[in-house]
């Protein structure tokens, strides 16, 4: 476990979702297939699989970016789905926030960063008056590691770490319960990304923030993560504690991926030799499923593979 406060009841779940691009067309994509899984207050769930895995479309859909094609997406008790009304869609809208992968895309280089930030501040109506706005922009500012002095800046201005920043800011700025973070880091260099990790991590504990963390990199999920969960071609094929599946994961593509961690061993390094996934042609069968096979660890499975896949994992338990 890494976050330090309690973990609370659960506040997202999401049951049995799919999205479909080109629904009905010869060139469809299914992204997202069937996956459900839940986040409780106070944690982050890590999202890890690789590019085109669909983690990206789930977070866009949790977000409400991305209306699901089939199943839903509940948070507090409300179905997204059923928020029709302006009130209701800006009150999830205030409480659900995102941070984008690209920092360079996603700041309109039209606008100053005092603009960029204040714009869900003032949409939302929760200052009343220009000096607590700015003073509101000032704070966010320093809370993410960059001067007050920046607000007066254009985007193009800044580093990428420093974008990052101001996107984190404009997500803060609305004092949201829940923020989509789409690989946040994958944009940086390797310099940079440790800092801003850590400022995320930072911003969770001093403000009760739960996480979907979305990346590709098993490591850095492992280091922010209560929770993984594996996708594969838009399904959710392991799931567990953030140790459990980095140390014993047992799907063949967890394995591939961990395989693919480096290791800081040149001896180890020369003799490795990196796990590849190849699913059967009909993987799983008719009655794949998310099933359990040890306390907080589930395998999508078929019901006659759940045996292979404990024995799996007790033997590797025996072996470490």
């Amino acid at each position: 476990m890494t976050t330090t406060g309690a973990i609370e009841g659960r506040l997202l779940e999401l049951q049995c979702v799919t999205k479909t691009f080109n629904s009905g067309k010869k060139n469809e994509v299914k992204a997202v297939d069937d996956i459900s899984f839940s986040i409780y207050k106070g944690e982050t769930l890590g999202l890890v699989g690789e590019s085109g895995c669909g983690k990206s479309t789930t977070g866009r859909m949790i977000a409400g970016l991305f209306a699901p094609t089939g199943g839903s997406i509940i948070f507090d008790d409300e179905h997204i789905g059923n928020l029709k009304e302006k009130k209701s869609l800006m009150r999830f809208r205030r409480r659900v926030q995102m941070i984008f992968q690209d920092p360079y895309a996603s700041l309109d280089p039209r606008m100053k960063v005092r603009e960029i930030i204040a714009e869900g501040i003032k949409l939302h109506k929760l200052v009343k008056s220009k000096s607590e706005l700015d003073l509101r922009v000032e704070e966010l500012l320093l809370q993410v590691g960059l001067d007050s002095s920046c607000s007066g800046r254009y985007p193009h201005e800044f580093s990428g770490g420093q974008r990052q920043r101001i996107g984190i800011a404009r997500a803060l700025a609305v004092e949201p319960e829940f923020i989509v973070c789409d690989e946040p880091i994958s944009a940086l260099d390797v310099s940079i990304q440790a800092q801003v990790i850590n400022l995320l991590l930072d911003l969770r504990e001093s403000r009760s923030l739960t996480y979907l963390f979305i990346a590709h990199d098993l490591t850095v999920v492992r280091r922010v993560s209560d929770r993984i969960g594996v996708m594969y071609k838009g399904k959710l094929v392991e799931i567990g504690d953030s140790d459990e599946i980095y140390h014993f994961g047992v799907h063949p593509y967890t394995e591939s991926l961990l395989s693919a961690v480096p290791i800081a061993d040149p001896v180890y390094a020369q003799s490795h030799k990196r796990k590849t996934y190849s699913p059967p042609m009909e993987e799983c069968g008719n009655d794949a499923a998310l099933r359990e096979i040890a306390e907080n660890h589930s395998i999508y499975c078929t019901e006659s593979e759940i045996g292979f896949y404990r024995e799996k994992l007790l033997n590797k338990k025996l072996k470490s």
